[in-house]
């Protein structure tokens, strides 16, 4: 499989491209103290969601590198993985809206937008040819009852 940006290079670009995109259009931006509630509740849910589906990995022995998803010993289908097949991928996507709540502009909300977009189109879909040969019968099946995202 041939990746070209790595997933933790996608969401700094995304973050870049919210901010960037927030000071092009100053007019969309909005206000209201619940923005930094939302904001705060969005990165730790993101974290939380990071940090239980990677520990997920570490207990399956299995790699984390989203780079070769060919070298997986094991397909992680409990935990987190029971609601979605991308837990690490959905938890960068709330980082990046935590940001766009903090920046408050909805300009800011193209960041977290382009991130599912590519991530579904240059990450996950190569990702999951590699598992669909690698683990074959057992990942359809799992494709079929737990959703790509959410």
């Amino acid at each position: 499989m041939k990746i070209r940006v790595p997933p933790i290079l996608q969401v700094l670009f995304c973050g870049v491209l919210s901010w960037g995109a927030s000071h092009l259009m100053p007019s969309m931006t909005f206000d209201g103290s619940w923005r930094l509630g939302v904001a705060a509740a969005s990165l730790a849910v993101g974290t939380v969601i990071l940090v239980v589906s990677l520990a997920a990995f570490v207990r399956a022995r299995t790699t984390v590198n989203p780079l070769a998803p060919e070298e997986a010993e094991t397909l992680v289908t409990d935990g987190l993985y029971r609601f979605s097949r991308n837990p690490m991928y959905l938890s960068m996507a709330f980082v990046l809206t935590a940001e766009a709540f903090l920046i408050g502009n909805f300009a800011a909300f193209i960041g977290p937008l382009l991130f599912i977009w590519v991530m579904t189109e240059t990450q996950i879909k190569p990702e999951e040819r590699a598992l669909q040969s690698k683990f074959d019968v057992a990942f359809e099946a799992y494709c079929r009852r737990t959703r790509r995202w959410i």
